[in-house]
């Protein structure tokens, strides 16, 4: 489980919530997709890098969730969706799956 990246997952979630509320009408769908993944990320995340890049990634994620809400107007549904789950794989990648993993205090590197 620890392999599998956050950036992925991240993005993915975002594009399927955004599927699942658009294809059925029922929002709360997308949304509740949209809590599972931020779940499953910070539980995967935190033990990697701690609590500060796991929450940047999460603070991203509702800014581009947003900020897709505002594009649509001007770009249409998908591409702002898509626009966002790539900067928010961007940001996952960034902060959690490259980043080096957390040394324990009192566990030795050899």
């Amino acid at each position: 489980m620890s392999r599998i990246p956050v950036a992925a997952v991240s993005a993915v979630g975002l594009v399927l919530a955004f599927a699942l509320a658009q294809g059925t009408g029922v929002r709360w769908l997308g949304g509740l997709v949209l809590l599972a993944t931020a779940a499953w990320c910070l539980v995967v995340a935190v033990p990697r890098t701690g609590w500060w890049r796991p929450l940047g990634v999460l603070a991203v994620g509702v800014v581009v969730f947003a900020g897709s809400h505002v594009a649509t107007d001007v770009v249409g549904p998908w591409p702002a969706v898509l626009t966002a789950a790539a900067v928010l794989g961007a940001t996952g990648w960034w902060l959690v799956d490259r980043a080096r993993p957390r040394v324990r205090a009192g566990v030795s590197g050899t």
